[in-house]
Parts: C-alpha cells; structure tokens; sequence
C-alpha cells in the first residue's frame, strides 16, 4: 500500500520515509517481542543460526519495533519461528509466532496469481485492454492492458496518495470506501505517464485488476481467492478483508467464548507527536493516525478502516500460511510454466531500488545472500516481508507490527539487519555480520 508520498511517483512504502523504504528493500527479516513459547531448535537447522535470529529479533525490538515475527525454512528439517514483542504491547495481545497478520501489498501476489490463473485458462489475455472489462471506468482505458496493471507500467495515479483517501487510510475518516470510489479518487488526478512508457507502483491498479478478475468469473475477488489459493492450499488463516473487518483480535471465540488459536496480531504507530517529524515533505497537515493510546507513544492502529486497501493490500494471512503460498507459487503448482514465466518477467523500478525488479505481482530482489522472490507490504500497523528461492522450496517472511516505528535511522537498522539474517538464513548462507547502529 502507499500513503504519504512526497511525490506522486513514489512507491508502496511512500508509507515510510525514504529512509525505511531504503532500509527496507532488499531484505528479509521479522521481530518481535519477548513471546512466552520459544520453540525448539528445529532439526537439521543450524542452531546458532536460531539463536542469532533471536538475537536480531530482540534487538530490533529494543530498538522500538512493538513486535516482530519471523519464519525461516531452509528446506530442512522443522521452520524456525521466533515472536519478539515489547513489554508494554503484552496488555494487548501476547504476541505468537502463528499469529495473524495484515499483510498489506503481499497480497499483490495472489491477485496476480488470481488473474494469470484466468489467463491460463484463456478467459482473459494479458493484452487486452481494460476497456474490455471496466468500460469507461479508466480514462484513456483502451491503452492500458491487463499487463500494464500487473507490472505498474500504466502510469495511473496511485489513489492512497489522494488526500481524502489518505484521511481514511489512517483512520481519520471511517467511511467505507468502495473498490469504484477507490478507482475514481485515483483517476481524477492527471497519469504519471503515458501506458506502457515507464515504472510507476500504484494501487490503482490492483484494485482494478479486482474488479477485472470479477468481472470476469461473476465471483467476488474474496471468494476467488478462497476458491483458487487458499482452499486448495488448505490456508485456514488466510482470507481477504472486504470494508470493515470483523475479527476483534481477542483470541475468543464469539460463539463458545473460548481462546482460539491464531489470533490476529496488534499493530501500532506513533502517536501525532511522534508521527510528525517522521512524515515526508508535502504530507497534510494534521496527518495522524486514528486508535487507542498505547504506551510508549503509540497508538493501537490494528482496527483502523481497511476499506482502503482490496484487491492492493487487504489479505490477513499468517508466516507459515504465506509461507505456503509463496512455495507453491514458485514450485509451478499454483500456475502453468507459460504464466508463472510471465510473472517472472521483470521491469526495472525506481532508480532508488537498483536491487529490485517487479514482475507481474512478483518481485525479483537481489539480496546481500542471493536473488529471492516474492513482495513486501505496508498497511497502518503491520509491515510485512516474505520471500522465496526460485525453486519454492526454501521460504522466509519477517512481520513486523508498525510502519513508522521503524523510520528513525536506529530501528531502521535493527529492521533491515534481521531481514537481511533471514533471507541468508533461508538460502543456508552465513548470516552477516551487524554494522554498528546508528544513532536513534
């Protein structure tokens, strides 16, 4: 997702300061907060590689991250899953490594996954313009394609950047937005370029690619992706938040009013004090997010209006579930060889992110250890990394509960330094060694 752009070119962490974009990209990694359960050392798993995680994890957290949660397989033996939380988050949720989690622009991958499925089974062609399915609803909408969507190569206007949308984005506004109503808020500013001519991300078009997949079958997108991806996955955790979400992340069950395991983790943001100077230049005055005062100068943001976010940021998943999806994605058994080749097409993307490419939902990162795939997300609260080899055998993801919370220079480094352990850790790579930390 992206909010708080500076420019309208900036990309999904436009969220983040460029600073936490930068300290973000490329890496592998989650925190979180000391959790009750630890588990065992996982077999086969090289267990200093476990205690340096550990060790990365808390310290990200001692660097102010309310939370953080990381899974690592290397393809050998059981995952290892570590939760790390700071001690004031615990009077809300204690933090567990299979917990929930909102999963911001990962979710990108799986309409993708949605659309190339559709394309396979030739319902509808990469090249067909949107016209064809959204008559009239995109302006200059017979030159931009199916494609053009899925790479960010359509020059529209990425719609979280408009100012009334972002009042809802964080909270301000609690009004409901509609996949239409995102579409139009987004168009009605003038395109970034002419279809097919450049890179830039932007929202817009996955919530129209939503709208095209249902169009297409006369199925809701939430259904599509149950029908599709997480039925036969048998992802039990993962589902597409519509409007309103209506987990109350209590851990009990409304009928039996007993505990139920996993949970959906808190998220959190600094409060308006804090928020201020961490926000880009040309940010509204007054922008702030809307929760709960929590300590240490933040705001619990985890039931903020998710009316926002659809078809571009809206799946609630856990680590291992994604985990799953991300494997069978690239072991070929979610798409034919044709379309999963296509998704790992690339084009280049912004001049500040030289190690990454973006495919169709799917990016390409050159990371400290080796090239993964996959995507990472922001929405208020969560930020979220998980990734993947070539093969799908050996996944990674790094979820941590705050977006601003890791944009001063300190905790930024914590972040990226547990990211960048995981990925390594994943690909059975030495992890490196941690730079001196910077000042807060």
């Amino acid at each position: 997702m992206t909010a708080f752009a500076s420019s309208p070119r900036h990309r999904r962490q436009a969220g983040l300061t460029l600073f936490v974009a930068a300290a973000l990209t490329g890496t592998l990694g989650a925190c979180s907060g000391a959790a009750a359960k630890q588990p065992s050392a996982p077999v086969g798993a090289d267990v200093s590689q476990q205690a340096r995680l550990a060790e990365l994890a808390q310290q990200d957290v001692d660097a102010g991250a309310p939370g953080v949660i990381v899974r690592v397989d290397d393809g050998h033996g059981r995952p290892i899953e570590i939760a790390r939380q700071a001690p004031w988050s615990k009077a809300d949720h204690t933090l567990a490594a299979e917990d929930k989690f909102r999963m911001g622009s990962n979710t990108k991958t799986m309409v993708a996954t949605v659309v190339l499925q559709l394309v396979a089974e030739h319902r509808l062609k990469l090249s067909d313009p949107v016209d064809a399915w959204l008559p009239g609803l995109v302006p200059n909408g017979s030159a931009i394609t199916v494609r053009m969507l899925l790479n960010h190569t359509s020059g529209l206007f990425n719609y979280t950047n408009d100012p009334d949308v972002l009042k809802a984005f964080t909270g301000q506004d609690t009004s409901v937005w509609t996949p239409q109503e995102l579409i139009a808020a987004g168009v009605r500013h003038d395109p970034l370029f002419a279809p097919g001519t450049d890179y830039a991300y932007s929202n817009t078009n996955y919530v129209a690619l939503g709208l095209v997949a249902e169009k297409t079958t006369g199925h809701t997108l939430g259904d599509l992706i149950q029908q599709r991806i997480a039925g036969p996955l048998h992802l039990k955790n993962t589902y597409l938040v519509t409007g309103a979400d209506t987990d109350t992340g209590t851990g009990k069950d409304a009928d039996a009013g007993t505990e139920k395991s996993p949970v959906l983790a808190h998220g959190y943001e600094p409060n308006a004090t804090r928020l201020g100077p961490l926000l880009p230049p040309g940010t509204p005055a007054g922008t702030a997010f809307a929760g709960p005062a929590r300590p240490a100068g933040y705001v619990d943001t985890t039931f903020i209006n998710a009316s926002t976010e659809w078809a571009a940021g809206g799946m609630v998943s856990t680590a291992q579930d994604w985990a799953r999806f991300d494997s069978a994605l690239l072991s070929g058994k979610l798409l034919p060889t044709a379309q999963l080749k296509e998704m790992k097409t690339t084009v280049a993307e912004e001049s500040e992110f030289p190690n990454r490419r973006y495919g169709l939902g799917l990016e390409k990162v050159v990371t400290p250890c080796g090239t993964v795939w996959g995507h990472n997300g922001q929405v208020p609260g969560y930020s979220s990394e998980a990734y993947t080899d070539a093969t799908g055998r050996r996944t990674a993801s790094v979820l941590t509960s705050t977006i601003f919370g890791l944009a001063s220079p300190k905790p930024g480094a914590a972040n990226q330094a547990l990211v960048n352990a995981a990925v390594c850790a994943m690909l059975g790579k030495p992890i490196p060694a941690t730079p001196a930390s910077p000042a807060a």
